[in-house]
């Protein structure tokens, strides 16, 4: 096991990882900009490294910044975290070559994985259904054009690389196509420094079912159960449940086994992801591996009973993962919904600013995993998300009986924030009838 590690990340997911290292009794190191220098979470370490300016190219995104910060320290781990360099098999690279040793996957993995194209190939060689599409990258819009008339309209063009919904248009036509395909393209370049795209056939109505595996050095691989990411906005979560309230234990032990099937192939270690989009008739389909830890980890975290950030550590440190998959099992529910500095009422625009009132919920079932604190400001330059609000009761019901009264005592002030949205959508009787996919908000909420 280690004996000291340094978190290259910030914020909720930053105290998150101290405090299972501290239970571990591994000593913690946090870097953080100039930005964050008043952060609760840097009295909570062992030590504060300051690494730049507030601008994340200057200070997270910094890689020799931060294994200057390591190797000063003299870490024995870095711990990513999520976003940022979370999933950036160059950086995972640099720690090992230093000597450093990276609490995640090997850098082939990530970058085979990372690459959607390459995970696409790599799932259907492990016999998982993946949604119809390109072999490949599509090169130009009359290829696109060609295949979308061959597998039928609507069709969604996807960037190979990167994640977030970024890269992404859907298309009902030939004239839309092109625009989206043109769209997608110069998105990828801008944001992923990486153009190449491919296409797919765009699923109606679909619903976002993903599965937790956590995988050891030794080639044992587990799961953990799925959950339902639907409720979303642009592409980026907002609700999260586990279990999907509509799968029948019969697909829920299919979709699992496939997403092993998909890690074993790739003969991964660490925590991982899988992803899948379910149809109306419960067919699923292969979409993507995220290749870290996930903000929504908490969900199954509460259902299962396992922390699966220690898990991360241990199995990082070289531990094999000491249960069965017989061992693992899931009671009752739980949901998340994320807390975002966002106004719902004008599109959720960003809303920075300095944080006066700061009430937290509790009670029976409920946790907050936040780093924001009464006088804490939220800065206009990182992700919006300030807290997770995450309930567990005995059945759906109760689930989101008590989300909504936990979201009715979390009080958020001046700033505008998600959780008026949040209590919307589970008031919603589609969401209390379980009738929702993808397009929920866009839909219900606009």
């Amino acid at each position: 096991m280690f004996s000291k590690i340094l978190i290259a990340n910030r914020g909720e997911i930053a105290l998150r990882i101290i405090r299972a290292c501290r239970e571990l009794g591994i000593e913690t190191v946090v870097v953080y900009s100039e930005a964050d220098r008043n952060a609760s979470y840097i009295e909570l370490a062992d030590e504060a490294i300051c690494i730049g300016p507030a601008s994340p190219a200057q200070s997270y995104l910094n890689i020799p910044a931060i294994i200057s910060a390591a190797e000063v320290a003299d870490v024995d781990a870095i711990h990513p975290g999520y976003g940022f360099l979370a999933e950036n098999a160059h950086f995972a690279q640099i720690c090992l070559d230093c000597g450093i040793a990276f609490i995640g996957p090997r850098p082939e993995s990530m970058r085979m994985l990372g690459d959607k194209v390459a995970a696409r190939e790599l799932a259907k060689k492990a016999h998982v259904p993946v949604v119809p599409g390109s072999d490949g990258q599509i090169k130009d819009e009359k290829e696109a054009i060609k295949l979308a008339n061959k597998i039928g309209y609507p069709v969604i063009v996807k960037a190979a690389a990167g994640g977030g919904g970024r890269g992404m248009r859907v298309a009902h036509n030939d004239i839309s196509l092109r625009n989206a395909f043109a769209t997608a393209r110069a998105e990828a370049e801008s944001a992923f420094k990486d153009g190449t795209v491919y296409l797919e056939k765009y699923i109606i109505e679909p619903r976002h079912v993903e599965v937790q595996i956590m995988a050891d050095k030794s080639g044992n691989a587990l799961h953990f159960f799925e959950r339902d990411c639907s409720i979303q906005r642009r592409h980026q979560k907002l609700i999260e449940e586990s279990p999907c309230p509509i799968l029948d234990e019969r697909t829920r032990e299919e979709l699992c086994k496939a997403a092993l099937k998909v890690i074993k192939e790739a003969k991964y270690e660490n925590a991982a992801t899988v992803e899948f989009l379910l149809d109306r008739n419960k067919k699923f389909y292969f979409i993507e591996v995220n290749t870290r830890i996930q903000v929504e980890h908490p969900v199954t975290e509460m259902v299962t009973g396992i922390d699966l950030i220690k898990m991360q550590l241990r199995v990082a440190g070289g531990q094999n993962i000491n249960l069965k998959q017989r061992d693992i099992t899931h009671s009752g529910v739980a949901i998340e919904c994320r807390i975002n500095a966002e106004d719902p009422d004008r599109n959720f625009a960003p809303c920075p600013g300095k944080v006066d009132k700061f009430i937290l919920p509790g009670g029976m079932g409920v946790r907050v995993d936040t780093h924001i604190y009464q006088g804490a400001v939220v800065t206009p330059y990182y992700d919006s998300m300030i807290a997770k609000l995450i309930v567990h009761r005995p059945t759906r019901e109760e689930a989101i009986i008590t989300m909504k009264r936990a979201l009715s005592e979390f009080r958020i002030g001046p700033i505008k924030t998600t959780i008026p949205a949040c209590f919307k959508i589970l008031s919603h009787n589609m969401y209390l009838q379980n009738k929702v996919d993808t397009s929920f908000i866009e839909q219900h909420l606009s």
